[in-house]
Order: structure tokens, then C-alpha cells, then sequence
């Protein structure tokens, strides 16, 4: 009870004296090289039980990067985060989660009381990755080192929120104060939906076929005045 108090509090005054906001992401000439035309969704991840994944599967998707944790005054926003993920998704949008203590500590430190806690509170749904480092520094998580690159900010609290193109090369910056279903992100994430998915993550519908498991033959016919297999006939 007394953990949970020390986390709204600090929530609470990060908000107000604006640590919460954003602070600026390290800009230079070789980090500008190294993500200038890439694309998040080559980047390898581990899921939050430690498997490793690959955001290639969100290729062609507009989604919402969010650092997460589940310990702060902001943790109710996974509230709207799975509201606006359930209602966007048919069209091609996603929450991604990548839960981090770099704010206060706020996070659980096994990934099992992470899983528990937003499911049983939340029901979230959207997928959630391994607990990562957010801030600039050794050990930074590539994903936020390529969208603070791309638009120089980087999260200054818990809840910081990056709304990714399609093809993975663009991304605007929320600050940790705006709700994930405020007019402004809204706004955004339609205005994305409509950019058609690039034709590197479009599937065509010749390899959806391939795809797809072969029918199999319907049964022949009996021959004229021949009875079924299996009628009990003599």
C-alpha cells in the first residue's frame, strides 16, 4: 500500500514539475547514419518471457510504441491503451509495450508479476516485451535508440508514447502526460491508418494462396447400381 502511495506521488510530481514531458535524445552524425532509413520493424526483440521475436511481424501496421510499468501514478493508462488497441486493430493498428524501472523503479522485476499484473487489472491483450532501458547509455534498447534518433526525444517518464508509420521509418512523439485516447492521439493514429501499407509488407494474394492449406478432394461418386461402402448391401 505504501509502495503504491510512493509511486502515485512521484507520478504526480514528475507530471507537474514536467519530467514527465520528454528529454532530448542524443543526436549526432553516426546515430542520424545508422537509423536515417531504417525501419523499427527489422529490429529483434525478446518477448517479455524471454523468446526472441521480431517487429518484422507489425511490419505494415501503424503502432504505438509505449514504455510501460506498473508501479506508477500514470500505470492507468493501460486502461485506454487496450481500449484504442481493441478498437483500431481490425485496421491495422497495434500497441507494442516494453516495460522499464528506468523511472523510479516503478517496475516489477520478474516478468511473471508483470504478466500477472496487466492482465488481471487490465486485460491487456496487445503484445508486451522484455523489460528494457529506455534511456540514452550503454544498454539503451535499440528500439528507443532508433525513436529518439528519429525524432529526437526520448521518454522522461513512464508512458512516453511513439506513433509509428507503417513502414516503420516515421514516428511522432507523445510525452507520458497525454492519454493514449486524448483527441490529439486519436487524430494521429486515423490520420496514419489511412497511408497505404508499402508494398514491402504487403502480402499478394498469389503468396496468401500458397499459403493457405490445399482442399481436400470430395469423394467419388459410387458407381450406378453400387451400394455405399459401409451400407451393410450384399
Amino acid at each position: 500500500m505504501l509502495d503504491r502511495f510512493i509511486a502515485t506521488v512521484a507520478g504526480s510530481v514528475a507530471l507537474v514539475t514536467g519530467l514527465a514531458c520528454s528529454q532530448s535524445a542524443p543526436q549526432d552524425a553516426s546515430l542520424e547514419a545508422k537509423w536515417k532509413d531504417a525501419t523499427l520493424y527489422d529490429l529483434p526483440v525478446r518477448t517479455l518471457e524471454g523468446q526472441d521475436a521480431n517487429l518484422r511481424e507489425h511490419g505494415g501496421k501503424v503502432t504505438l510504441v509505449v514504455n510501460v510499468a506498473s508501479r506508477c501514478g500514470l500505470t492507468g493508462q493501460y486502461a485506454a491503451l487496450e481500449k484504442i488497441a481493441d478498437k483500431y486493430r481490425a485496421q491495422g493498428f497495434e500497441v507494442l509495450a516494453f516495460p522499464s524501472g528506468d523511472f523510479g523503479g516503478q517496475e516489477f522485476a520478474e516478468a511473471s508479476q508483470i504478466r500477472e499484473f496487466c492482465s488481471t487489472r487490465y486485460g491487456v491483450s496487445f503484445p508486451m516485451y522484455e523489460k528494457t532501458r529506455v534511456k540514452a547509455g550503454e544498454g539503451q534498447s535499440p528500439v528507443f535508440e532508433c525513436l529518439g534518433t528519429k525524432t529526437g526525444e526520448l521518454p522522461g517518464w513512464n508512458f512516453g508514447k511513439y506513433l509509428v508509420s507503417r513502414d516503420g521509418k516515421t514516428a511522432q512523439f507523445f510525452s507520458s502526460s497525454t492519454a493514449p485516447d486524448s483527441a490529439r492521439v486519436i487524430e494521429a493514429i486515423e490520420k496514419a491508418l489511412k497511408e497505404p501499407v508499402p508494398a514491402e509488407f504487403a502480402e499478394t494474394s498469389t503468396e496468401k494462396d500458397a499459403k493457405a492449406p490445399a482442399a481436400e478432394p470430395a469423394p467419388a461418386a459410387p458407381a450406378a447400381g453400387t451400394a455405399p461402402a459401409g451400407s451393410g448391401a450384399n
